[in-house]
């Protein structure tokens, strides 16, 4: 029989990953739960994996499979103000080549890190696992490094946009740095100056003044293909 708490974390990350295709961070589950910090979750996590009702995949970045659900599992409810990008995610196989209408051009790689060099031509094409509205314009780009894991957004990822110029705080944007670095971040504005946030505690927010940033793009959705 599970605790309360192991139940209600078990619940949490099923519907997580059924939602997001990835469970969720730590800190979130910490959020959700109300914990103090995070060893209140390893020890959760670990009681969960002790009875066989999640196991941990290895080498891969916030990797948790749910094996098995208790009786009569109600919904999880969501995390207490999470308003973030939730991506969506297709595919358990790799993607056919088959044009969609609603397919999109990739562009090349952008850095979930350091930022590499901007925006390059069409290399492929791939379908959105959301309907796109009419009107709008979308380009994808394959993501390079894991800044952003704690969003959801891993390496080779490929992130769909909506080509635009303009954000609000909070986005999830391609950036123009300086005009010849582009880079996958979240976008904050204080004051006069930009910055643009990691999603993982290992990378630095870096802050710019608003002449040498450029938006190329504002994050819709994602697709992420398994071989």
């Amino acid at each position: 029989m599970l605790t309360t708490k192991q139940r209600e974390l078990l619940l949490f990350i099923h519907t997580r990953i059924k939602e997001d295709g990835v469970s969720p961070s730590f800190d979130e589950m910490k959020d959700a739960l109300n914990l103090a910090s995070k060893s209140g979750i390893h020890r959760l996590i670990t009681a969960l994996e002790e009875r066989g009702f999640i196991r941990r995949l290895a080498h891969r970045a916030r990797a948790l499979e749910v094996l098995k659900l208790p009786e009569s599992a109600a919904p999880a409810a969501p995390p207490r103000g999470r308003q973030q990008f939730r991506p969506s995610v297709v595919g358990t196989a790799p993607m056919p080549n088959v044009p969609a209408p609603n397919s999109v051009p990739v562009l090349g790689r952008i850095a979930a890190g350091v930022p590499i060099e901007a925006i390059q031509e069409e290399t492929d094409r791939v379908n959105a696992p959301i309907d796109l509205p009419m009107g709008e314009e979308h380009f994808a780009l394959e993501v390079r490094g894991d800044s952003m894991i704690d969003a959801g957004i891993l390496e080779d990822d490929i992130v769909i946009l909506k080509r635009t110029d303009s954000a609000v705080s909070g986005d999830i944007v391609v950036a123009l740095v300086d005009e010849k670095e582009a880079t996958l971040k979240k976008l904050r504005k204080k004051g006069n100056s930009i910055a643009l946030e990691a999603a993982n505690p290992a990378y630095e927010t870096r802050i710019f003044g608003p002449d040498r940033v450029r938006v190329q793009g504002t994050l819709v959705a994602l697709v992420r293909r398994y071989d």
